[in-house]
């Protein structure tokens, strides 16, 4: 496994529990948009404790950049970063992930799980290639959403927002289930990009399957 030992060059939170991070890019280091690799801490002690993160830059920027969500609630790897400012050093390893654009169709996300997402449309809009495409983001409150004021210039009518925890005005309230899917999405062969928690993920993927989607045209991390 290669490593790569890189500067925090910038870091600042960009909502209340999600800090931004852009590093150095090391010589040759690429990756496809939607793609992640695995980081490490560079203090004693730290340097073995991996955590999978995903590039939120685009590839050709001569710098990577992460957004990661920062729990607070236990001694862990997120935590230490959440005290990491610029001059502190990173080690990232290897690229990997099957998440991956195949063609127009339809993104559903859940809370940090937009962050693959994130250079895939960044890449596809400055590319004037994201008509076709749309985006469902579910997140606990309006406090939640990652990069909303971006999302909403790139994708317009074509962004939909929802809280699971918090009634806004003009915007859904509610869970995606089956019946929210049926209402908000008519073609079931599209293709379908699915991120977040473990049981979201599962959970929508059941419904599209149950809907007409195939194994083919659902993307997710497997």
């Amino acid at each position: 496994m290669n490593k790569y030992i890189v500067k925090i060059i910038e870091a600042h939170f960009i909502t209340h529990d999600v800090k931004r991070f852009v590093v150095e890019k090391p010589a040759g280091y690429d990756f496809i948009p939607g793609q992640a690799t695995d980081v490490s801490l560079n203090i004693p002690g730290w340097e073995k404790k991996l955590r999978p993160f995903t590039f939120t830059c685009l590839r050709e920027q001569n710098y990577l950049e992460f957004m990661i969500k920062i729990y607070t609630d236990h001694e862990g790897v997120t935590n230490m970063l959440g005290r990491m400012n610029a001059g502190a050093e990173l080690i990232l390893h290897d690229v990997f992930g099957a998440i991956q654009y195949k063609g127009p169709g339809v993104f559903i996300a859940a809370g940090a799980g937009i962050t693959p997402f994130v250079s895939i449309f960044r890449d596809l809009y400055i590319k004037g290639q994201l008509r076709g495409n749309s985006l469902i983001y579910s997140n606990k409150t309006s406090s939640d959403v990652i990069m909303e004021g971006e999302f909403q210039f790139m994708l317009k009518n074509d962004f939909i927002r929802i809280f699971t925890r918090e009634n806004v005005i003009g915007f859904t309230g509610r869970r995606i289930d089956r019946n929210f899917l049926i209402e908000n999405i008519g073609d079931f062969g599209q293709h379908f990009y699915l991120c977040g928690p473990d049981e979201f993920v599962k959970n929508i993927k059941e419904h599209l399957f149950n809907l007409g989607a195939t194994a083919e045209t659902v993307v997710f991390e497997k």
